[in-house]
């Protein structure tokens, strides 16, 4: 059997990826990401630790593709003005990260 909150996919940058210091002198750095799907687009934040931090920021931006592999976690959200008090937000914790390239006119070796 295999995890069931595993996942493993292509995504979409929506944000720009900045790196952030947490407790103890971490690297971290959370955005906004589209998982393409033939019906419908999912919208989920995406957060990196430690040295995948450095990579991400400084090889990838926004409508980038790239493919990750992490774990699914739910977060809940709070909202103002709205007939729902909380809903729950998508949040992948990444693990792994590939470029992913869309044309052939842009190389490995760039990275």
């Amino acid at each position: 059997m295999g995890d069931t909150n595993y996942f493993g996919g292509v995504i979409k940058i929506l944000e720009t990826p900045k790196q952030r210091i947490v407790k103890k002198g971490t690297l971290t750095t959370t955005f906004r990401a589209q998982i393409s799907q033939f019906r419908n687009t999912r919208i989920v934040r995406i957060t990196f630790w430690g040295k995948l931090v450095s990579d991400v920021v400084s090889n990838y931006k926004i409508n980038d593709y790239i493919i990750v592999e992490g774990y699914l976690s739910f977060r809940k959200k709070k909202v103002l003005n709205s007939t729902f008090s909380k809903f729950k937000q998508v949040e992948i914790t990444v693990r792994k990260v590939y470029p992913f390239f869309l044309n052939s006119n842009r190389s490995l070796s760039t990275f």
